[in-house]
């Protein structure tokens, strides 16, 4: 993407059963293809009952995550960004939409599992790292968290 190019990204909820194909699709690019992790550690049991996420552009699905409740916590997972897109700022943009669906609900705070490459990402977006590194389908991590409340993060 050149210099001076403007970015134009929706993000939502998945809209229909094509685009979570993609966002499936685009996660076993990067989880699979470009991290090694095994195919069937990907998809898992929460599919269905999680809330997906997408950033589209004119192309399609660009990145993804999916939020679930844990207690009165929601927790972030599987978030990828096509690799073209990374450091553009699409990543930060999808976090902090879904912090603000996971705020409208009612959760008091955000959970999520970094790998410790993307650590600096989400502490750079008020994530604060809670515990020991733990390995999580063979690649190093750090459990982080965020008050998503108003007097929390005030």
């Amino acid at each position: 993407m050149r210099s001076g190019c403007r970015l134009t990204v929706t993000i939502r909820e998945t809209a229909c059963q094509a685009e979570l194909d993609s966002a499936w699709k685009l996660r076993e690019k990067v989880f699979c293809g470009e991290q090694g992790v095994a195919p069937p550690d990907e998809l898992d049991e929460h599919e269905a009952t999680a809330t997906q996420i997408v950033a589209v552009d004119e192309t399609g699905v660009v990145a993804t995550c999916r939020l679930r409740w844990t207690g009165r916590d929601r927790k972030l997972e599987r978030m990828a960004v096509e690799s073209r897109l990374r450091s553009l700022g699409v990543g930060s943009r999808l976090l902090a939409w879904a912090e603000e669906l996971a705020r409208s609900e009612g959760a008091e705070r955000m959970v999520l599992h970094a790998q410790t490459r993307a650590r600096g990402f989400y502490a750079a977006n008020g994530y604060r790292p809670e515990g020991e590194l733990f390995m999580e389908a063979d690649i190093e991590h750090v459990r982080m968290t965020k008050p998503l409340s108003v007097a929390a993060g005030a």
